[in-house]
């Protein structure tokens, strides 16, 4: 990087509140496939805390309203609740939406994996999807046991996938502020896949659950920001509240990627306490890995760890 850090601490903080735009949410290629998606997905596991049924339906209808055309989600997102959801509120509005699910297989069989399939497919009431990934590569014999891939622990095992030369169409990823400073996916990860036309799909531009702001190293906004300025398809972000989709949106809409310098500022801001790790646990612990994995690895399921 060619900015300084001295430099880039003098330049103006690259995210200001008070913006607001009627412009649109840009949509961005993804990867070679042909398909454009929003720059902002909509979480699947979020929308499982939302408090009721009727709720989360409204929450999703305002995500499409606003432009938000990538929906997340999973097979065991809160034992399909998620799937279920969004499945009732897209009921009539499947054409506006790119709709991903994950396969939550950990090694298992085919036979496995069409199940899961086919239940996605009935709880999201839909006949196909944009866009399906086997979830949570986090297991280091998982390299061997599977063909496509979302993961969140090592880049090291982002690479062992890559490295078995699947044509993968998409590959999900954890991109934030704080990554650069430890076991970065932008360092390692992230130019492979653009040098190999797959589609880099951000995660967890707050750290997961959003420690990173809570404790004021960053505020959302410069969060978000920095992680829609990478060169990803789409960021996906946990959306429970329509508080937190309209915080989104501001940023997203009319979107312009930060500068070079305004990028450093970002990281050298929180460099001093993302260096540790501390706001990225699902790289050091095991404490996001879900019990369908623990369970096919010989963990204990998140209750009793």
């Amino acid at each position: 990087m060619a900015t300084s850090t001295k430099a880039a601490q003098r330049s103006r903080p690259p995210f200001r509140d008070g913006q607001i735009t009627d412009e649109p949410i840009p949509r961005r290629a993804l990867g070679t496939t042909g398909e454009s998606v929003s720059a902002i997905g909509l979480g699947g596991w979020h929308l499982g805390l939302v408090g009721t049924e009727r709720e989360c339906t409204r929450l999703v209808h305002a995500a499409v309203d606003a432009g938000i055309t990538f929906v997340d989600n999973a097979w065991e997102y809160h034992d399909g609740k998620s799937e279920e959801r969004v499945g009732k509120a897209l009921a009539d509005r499947r054409d506006e939406v790119f709709l991903m699910s994950k396969v939550c297989t950990h090694g298992r069989d085919a036979t496995v994996a069409m199940r899961q399939l086919h239940d996605s497919l009935r709880r999201l009431k839909t006949d196909y999807l944009d866009l399906w990934q086997v979830h949570e590569v986090a297991y280091y014999n998982d390299p061997e046991r599977t063909f496509g891939f979302t993961g969140h622990k090592d880049p090291g095992l982002h690479l062992r996938m890559l490295s078995y030369n699947y044509p993968f169409d998409a590959v999900q990823l954890p991109l934030n502020c704080c990554d650069a400073s430890f076991r970065s996916f932008e360092e390692a990860v992230l130019p492979e896949l653009l040098r190999r036309g797959i589609g880099p799909i951000g995660m967890k531009s707050m750290g997961g659950e959003g420690d990173m702001v809570k404790k004021k190293a960053v505020t959302a906004q410069e969060a978000l920001a920095y992680a829609m300025s990478l060169p990803v398809a789409t960021t996906v972000c946990g959306i429970e509240s329509m508080r937190v989709l309209n915080q989104n949106v501001r940023v997203a809409r009319g979107f312009t990627p930060l500068t070079a310098g305004e990028m450093q500022w970002v990281r050298s801001r929180v460099a001093g306490v993302a260096a540790d790790g501390r706001f990225e646990l699902y790289k050091t612990t095991a404490k996001h890995e879900a019990n369908v994995g623990r369970k096919q690895h010989g963990f204990p399921p998140q209750g009793e760890a």
